[in-house]
């Protein structure tokens, strides 16, 4: 099953009436995938011809964390990020370039063992985890190395 199904049947479970603005967002949410802003969903779903109000996608993303369909996440762009919560628990980290705002996933065996490591010592009940590493991506890391020579 797709997330997206998936999102749609869990709200229905959850008492929650179906409604044209929250499916939309759903299905946007379901095409791109990972750190997308509300904006980016608005566009998205404009240019598919769907009209969905901005404030009516914000209200579809607090009712998706809400339900924990989705993560919100920040990475200091001042433009909170959505991604789907795979039902499987699956999930991966950020990296952010600080110039340009790029956002790319990374996925890391290493670094889930030694979260689970720190999880298994410290006094402290851990539930989940979000790693974002900040930097600059290639493009920009590259135009500076050029234009400081």
């Amino acid at each position: 099953m797709k997330w997206s199904e998936h999102a749609l049947v869990s709200l229905e479970r959850a008492g929650y009436r179906s409604s044209a603005p929250r499916t939309a967002v759903v299905g946007a949410l379901g095409a791109v995938g990972c750190g997308v802003t509300a904006r980016q969903i608005g566009n998205l779903l404009d240019s598919r011809g769907d009209r969905v109000g901005v404030a009516s996608i914000y209200r579809a993303l607090e009712v998706l964390e809400a339900e924990g369909l989705v993560q919100r996440f920040d990475v200091g762009d001042s433009a909170a990020r959505y991604e789907p919560a795979l039902p499987s628990g699956e999930h991966h980290h950020h990296l952010v370039c600080e110039r340009c705002g790029e956002v790319e996933a990374f996925e890391d065996e290493g670094l889930e063992r030694a979260i689970s490591r720190l999880a298994r010592r410290v006094d402290f009940a851990i539930d989940a985890h979000d790693v974002t590493l900040k930097g600059e991506c290639p493009e920009c890391s590259g135009s500076r190395r050029r234009s400081s020579r």
